[in-house]
């Protein structure tokens, strides 16, 4: 007899369906043979599928089982089969109603006793299978609050397969609709950001903080250079502090992310704060980007809607710092493999630092360089300059006074800087159609970016004297469109663009040792 049951899976963030046919060969010798491009953990659940059905007191065919995983032309891995092949099972050896098994998707890893355990990527599937018309999802109990977040679904949690049969067969009542079932609440339009970095803590760097303020009200990627102590990493864990609020859709496309790679740490809420990742420089391209034989979010799709901070710029390989090319211009990834593509979101701010020299103190008043010129160049030579034409804001954090070290009297806190970025944010989405200054196409930003005659004569002698590409010449719009937008004008002034400008002046003066 043919049994059809339907579980899940993830492909890059986004779910798909999938059919689990089965059907019995009369032959003398018991086996169960999967096909349909299963991985070896798909091919082990075999084992656990005839003990945990034995387990929960039912029999197990006595004959030859032949599963498909259909489509048959995707890769699929993970156990979160395990629960619809073993009901597919069930219901092709008659001991389930084969009809019933078309009602709903059923996902969770079995243990040998018949213990349901929770997977990952249960959110996208839960959006995956209400897109595809379904409107029941059988799932481990410890993943109902996940799934929870999505409505317009009957979702009904099981600790065990013996429940999970209990569903099929019709005879529970543990089924409860989603956007209630997360601590009896429906998903919050809005959610208060809290942050354990405040920038009330930071003493002095007032020019940093400004440039920090820019970069968080456009989106602009930053780079920190400074002697070593001078507060670039205290200055860069306070960024998320000071972005705007995430939105529900921003929050729903980062627990995604994280749900798929196992990140997921309180199943029963949303990702409502900034990410901030920050690899350590040993990270390999694959760990920055993403990859594998089969592909996985890397840092800077965890680092989507939030910071990614690449302490000491220069101690990375240079090979691992050009695979951020592409990311920074497009915001996103793609991972082309054999079996083939995946896209996964990367808009991220990348915020990184760098000591001038190997010994930190090259063009230090108080303290002298030990390096020499040769050895200066060769360090800073490891970051290309097609990576720091794509940085928007060039920013000198120089060593604190001891006035500045020693003040009692806390600095503006976190929630006042994010009011006016907020601010700077609602104009930018209003005219930008939902995006950001940094992220806007180069036509848009023709449009809202003209400049008067005054406004010309100053950008037009910049890239002159500095040498700017046409990279930098639209970046240093962008920032300076973002000045204005902080300061609430609805036109770019010479002096919004000499600022701009002072945010690129910094590099020259630094390479040319």
């Amino acid at each position: 007899m043919l049994a059809i049951g339907y579980s899940a899976a993830v492909r890059g963030i986004e779910a798909y369906v999938v059919r689990v046919e089965v059907v019995g060969v009369p032959v003398a010798q018991t086996s169960i043979h999967i096909v349909g491009l299963a991985d070896r953990s798909i091919q082990e659940s075999k084992e656990r599928v005839d003990a945990a059905v034995r387990s929960c007191g039912f029999l197990f065919p006595t004959y030859k089982v032949v599963v498909n995983l259909a489509p048959a032309d995707i890769r699929k891995e993970g156990a979160a089969f395990d629960v619809a092949l073993a009901l597919s099972v069930l219901a092709m050896d008659q001991q389930l109603d084969a009809k019933r098994l078309g009602g709903f998707v059923a996902i969770g890893e079995l243990a040998l006793d018949g213990a349901v355990k929770p997977v990952g990527g249960v959110l996208p599937i839960a959006i995956g299978i209400k897109r595809a018309g379904f409107k029941h999802l059988v799932l481990p109990a410890d993943n109902l609050a996940e799934a929870a977040l999505v409505d317009g679904l009957m979702l009904h949690p099981v600790r065990t397969l013996h429940q999970a049969v209990e569903v099929a067969l019709g005879r529970s009542a543990i089924g409860v609709p989603s956007g209630a079932a997360a601590d009896g609440a429906a998903l919050p339009e809005r959610a208060l950001p809290s942050y354990a970095d405040d920038f009330e803590d930071v003493r002095g760097q007032e020019r940093v903080k400004r440039a920090m303020e820019v970069a968080a009200a456009g989106g602009h990627n930053v780079l920190m250079v400074g002697a070593p102590g001078s507060g670039k990493t205290m200055l860069a864990r306070r960024m998320p502090s000071i972005l705007p609020s995430m939105s529900t859709d921003e929050a729903l496309d980062v627990t995604k992310l994280y749900s798929v790679s196992g990140l997921l740490r309180e199943k029963s809420r949303l990702v409502t704060t900034r990410p901030f990742r920050s690899p350590h420089h040993t990270v390999t391209a694959n760990a920055l980007v993403g990859g594998g034989s089969t592909p996985r979010p890397g840092e800077v799709s965890l680092a989507h809607h939030g910071v990614l901070f690449l302490d000491e710029l220069p101690e990375f390989p240079r090979s691992v710092l050009e695979v951020l090319r592409q990311p920074l211009e497009d915001g996103s990834v793609t991972i082309s493999r054999t079996s083939g593509r995946v896209t996964y979101p990367a808009r991220f701010m990348l915020v990184a630092s760098l000591n001038p020299c190997p010994c930190g103190y090259h063009g230090d008043r108080l303290r002298g360089c030990s390096c020499s010129p040769q050895t200066i160049r060769k360090y800073l030579s490891r970051v290309s300059g097609p990576l720091l034409d794509r940085i928007d804001i060039h920013v000198e954090v120089p060593r604190l006074p001891y006035e500045d070290m020693s003040r009692q009297s806390p600095a503006e806190p976190s929630a006042a800087i994010r009011a006016r970025v907020e601010t700077a944010r609602t104009r930018q989405r209003q005219r930008g159609r939902g995006l950001c200054n940094a992220a806007v196409a180069v036509k848009q930003l023709r449009d809202f970016c003209s400049l008067d005659a005054p406004g010309r004569q100053v950008l037009g002698a910049a890239v002159a004297r500095l040498h700017l590409s046409a990279r930098a010449h639209d970046r240093i719009l962008r920032v300076a469109r973002t000045l204005a937008d902080l300061d609430g004008l609805e036109s770019i002034a010479p002096a919004h663009l000499a600022e701009a400008i002072g945010y690129r002046s910094l590099d020259r003066s630094l390479w040319e040792v």
